[in-house]
């Protein structure tokens, strides 16, 4: 069953200031589900590989968000690699919502407390007019982008991290 979406959030404030344009979209959210990400993509009828998850994590003690399908596993390795660092590790979900001012399970990579080192895992991505879901900083809700405006917005990295 699909749920209202808001006007607006944090989130789509930011891509509204940026000039990008986007769609929200509402779904049930099952807090029970083992990986959110793909019940957000079965819930609203999109290919796991076009919902992208929002991760948090700390690369040398320094916080940066990720990106990554939603049906990928992230490497650390590869984390640490992409910000040049020695080693990463993923946020206590406390400090997570501490920092971007979202819960988890509705941790958006826009309209964040903070903003941060970005990167979005390459292999996650294909066509820069491809249109992608990323979380609309509440759970239960997606924002629908193209990969080119989503880069653009968080001036990410495009480096692989699974």
């Amino acid at each position: 069953m699909a749920k209202t979406a808001p006007k607006s959030t944090r989130a789509t404030q930011a891509l509204e200031r940026a000039g990008i344009r986007c769609s929200l979209h509402a779904y049930d959210y099952d807090p029970d589900a083992q990986r959110i990400g793909l019940q957000a993509a079965e819930a609203l009828g999109v290919a796991p590989d076009r919902v992208l998850k929002t991760l948090m994590a700390a690369v040398d003690g320094r916080p940066v968000c990720l990106l990554v399908a939603s049906d990928r596993e992230v490497s650390m390795k590869r984390v640490a690699a992409a910000f040049a660092g020695k080693g990463a590790a993923m946020l206590k979900p406390a400090e997570a919502e501490r920092l971007t001012g979202y819960h988890v399970g509705g941790i958006s990579p826009l309209g964040q407390k903070r903003s941060f080192p970005t990167a979005i895992d390459a292999g996650s991505l294909g066509d820069p007019g491809a249109e992608i879901h990323i979380n609309g900083g509440g759970r239960g809700l997606q924002i629908r982008l193209t990969e080119a405006d989503l880069v653009a917005a968080l001036q990410a990295l495009v480096v692989p991290l699974t």
